[in-house]
């Protein structure tokens, strides 16, 4: 009886883990075109793994590592928003834990399999080749599938009818397209290697034609850190960097849209950032911080108190006077910045804990770091390093058209790193 028990309890776990595999696979779908599902999967994806923990007994995952980490974060997050926000802010706080959970049970359970990276790397590349062809199809003809047109700034849309594309695709170009390149990058054919140069210049030309300033900046590190962890990827992102170049110089002829987003407004932006939109909503924040330090204001304490009168003044950090312009200009629903999220959520308790959390993260990465046996945990590596790097605008990191992102590509990076034999099976590296 305690043997059928503990068969019937094992073809439970089993079905349990390709359930969660299989929804961990349409996740990238969903995160382009079905956000309610993909918060449905990442909360699925969780519970399996807490239900698979139970059933097996392997409890002690939550004890080691960055996890530990990860829950004093969203406890000062829960506590702030007890003491500061409304019951909807600490509903929202609650259930931030189950990104993190995702993220391990990825880690842990869902990709330990060096199969199942196979397949999500596969997801991925279709991914990213779908969004580079439809940028394509709206440039080249107008109008995407949907048949919506570049947005009214002149973005391209890609498969999307807002301009997203730019972000889109600098989530799934490193993990889903590079490691494809690398591999050609390393082969002793030079038309092989050719083919490499000539991809990473022509995602340089897509990323630019679509028109968004901070995915194209952000590309362009993740290409840097590509090539100084991958030696021989250098003379080819130096090319790249070139026709980059060359690219903007003849945008006003490609695209005049793009040149005046990507050129102009950039660099008006710029010369007198402190003034702009996003100067002033990082204004607020750091003043927001400065008047909560320890605990913040709470899960949506920004979008909550940013035209507060208290905070609607200006800030001499170095002996530097920063004005505040008014109440409307620094207001938005996020801060527009990780690092200053995790501050006005949980204060700088939690931004502690939330740069510890990174760099746990890109460390253990970096420690495993194989490019040529494991191209595919290089290029999760690279993801990470951009998709966390400090000083960049960006979107609101608990909501799950970013964190769907986030925590899969950290999640999958941690899980690949675990298993660096696993990758090099995957990695099939050309020999001469």
């Amino acid at each position: 009886m305690v043997e059928k028990t503990k068969l019937r309890g094992m073809r439970v776990d089993r079905i349990a883990g390709w359930l969660a595999l299989a929804m961990t696979l349409t996740l990238p779908f969903f995160q382009l075109r079905g956000r309610a599902i993909s918060d449905g999967i990442i909360s699925g994806v969780g519970i399996l793994f807490l239900a698979h923990c139970a059933m097996t007994r392997e409890g002690d995952w939550w004890r080691r590592g960055w996890f530990p980490v990860a829950m004093l974060f969203w406890a000062l997050a829960v506590l702030s928003s007890i003491l500061n926000g409304s019951a909807h802010s600490i509903s929202e706080a609650i259930v931030i834990g189950r990104f993190f959970l995702f993220a391990a049970a990825l880690e842990h359970w869902v990709l330990r399999d060096a199969r199942s990276r196979r397949w999500l790397g596969l997801v991925v590349s279709v991914a990213a080749v779908w969004i580079v062809a439809e940028c394509w199809q709206q440039y080249l003809l107008g109008r995407n599938l949907w048949g919506y047109p570049r947005w009214t700034d002149g973005a391209l849309t890609g498969p999307f009818y807002k301009p997203r594309a730019g972000a889109a695709l600098l989530m799934v170009v490193f993990p889903g397209i590079m490691p494809h390149v690398v591999r050609r990058l390393e082969a002793p054919e030079w038309r092989r290697k050719l083919w490499g140069v000539a991809v990473i210049v022509f995602l340089v030309l897509t990323m630019i034609l679509i028109g968004q300033r901070m995915p194209s900046l952000l590309f362009g590190l993740g290409l840097v850190i590509m090539a100084l962890v991958v030696r021989w990827t250098r003379w080819p992102v130096f090319a790249a960097a070139l026709a980059g170049v060359a690219g903007l110089c003849l945008l006003p002829v490609l695209s005049p849209p793009a040149y005046a987003k990507l050129v102009v407004r950039f660099l008006a932006q710029i010369t007198n950032f402190p003034d702009s939109a996003y100067g002033q909503i990082y204004l607020r924040a750091a003043v927001m911080v400065r008047h909560h330090p320890w605990l913040g204001l709470g899960f949506d304490g920004f979008r909550d108190f940013c035209a507060d009168p208290a905070y609607v003044h200006g800030l001499a950090p170095f002996g530097w006077r920063l004005d505040a312009r008014n109440a409307a200009m620094g207001c938005n629903i996020h801060p527009h910045n990780f690092y200053l999220e995790a501050a006005t959520t949980a204060g700088l308790t939690g931004l502690a804990c939330f740069v510890v959390l990174v760099v746990m993260w890109l460390w253990r990465m970096m420690r495993a770091l194989a490019p040529a046996d494991a191209p595919q945990q290089a290029m999760l590596f690279v993801t990470c390093c951009i998709l966390l790097w400090p000083l960049a605008s960006s979107s609101a990191l608990f909501t799950v058209r970013t964190a769907g992102w986030v925590f899969l590509m950290v999640g999958w990076g941690l899980a690949a790193s675990r298993d660096i034999d696993g990758e090099r099976r995957l990695g099939r590296p050309f020999r001469g």
